[in-house]
């Protein structure tokens, strides 16, 4: 199987399911948890007066209030336009687009921008492109707040291999799941790097709580554009 086309259907098939979700993905997930709550309040408490986020994969606003709450503007940026018909119900002054974290192109229009709970879906050959883009969309200083989902290691060598032998092109850290929804599980540091390759520094990072029940945590980074970067 060719990967490039394999990973073109997944993207396809992953808006398909979350546009299916849209309807009760508040009931579901949108309960904020302690820890994202508070990385995204000292996020917002370092971009300035009145400054500009991007919430990107913002799916149906879950942070949108927080934001707006601070005195700051935002665009929210998904690719279901299911979860961003439920946004806009919510949020009708908060603008929205539609687009993959792959396809999007702004150039210093942000303070902040902000990816929470969202890149397990991207893979890795995807992750240096999206940070690239990240960068380019802030200004020179802003801030970034990203996740990364963490599960153990060895668990996920073994649910990788398992998608392997089925005779799919995954590589390291990359899972399907029996929905046939996928997710990609890097170690952090690729991520560190891909980092500091799109231009950020590292100001914050912290893994945890993790799930006692699923055993799976996220990985909060802060990071600022390097200046010169």
């Amino acid at each position: 199987m060719d990967r490039r086309e394999w990973l073109r259907r997944l993207r396809r098939e992953n808006v398909e399911q979350e546009d299916a979700l849209s309807a009760v993905y508040d009931a579901r997930w949108g309960e904020i948890e302690e820890t994202h709550r508070a990385f995204v309040e000292r996020f917002l408490s370092r971009l300035p007066a009145g400054g500009r986020v991007l919430d990107a994969a913002c799916g149906t606003g879950k942070y949108f209030g927080i934001v707006l709450d601070t005195g700051r503007s935002l665009l929210g940026m998904d690719h279901s336009a299911g979860h961003l018909a439920r946004a806009r119900e919510k949020f009708p002054q908060v603008p929205t687009e539609v687009s993959e974290l792959q396809d999007f192109a702004y150039q210093q229009e942000f303070d902040g921008v902000m990816c929470v709970d969202a890149l397990e879906m991207i893979p890795p050959e995807d992750y240096p492109g999206i940070l690239g883009s990240f960068h380019r969309a802030l200004r020179p200083g802003g801030l970034l707040y990203l996740t990364v989902e963490r599960v153990p290691e060895d668990q996920v060598r073994e649910w990788t291999e398992e998608a392997r032998r089925s005779g799919l092109p995954a590589v390291e850290g990359e899972v399907i799941w029996e929905d046939g929804s996928y997710h990609h599980y890097p170690s952090m540091d690729p991520v560190r790097g891909w980092l500091a390759g799109a231009g950020f520094t590292v100001d914050e990072d912290l893994e945890g709580p993790w799930d006692p029940i699923d055993d799976f945590a996220y990985h909060h980074v802060l990071a600022h554009v390097r200046q010169g970067g």
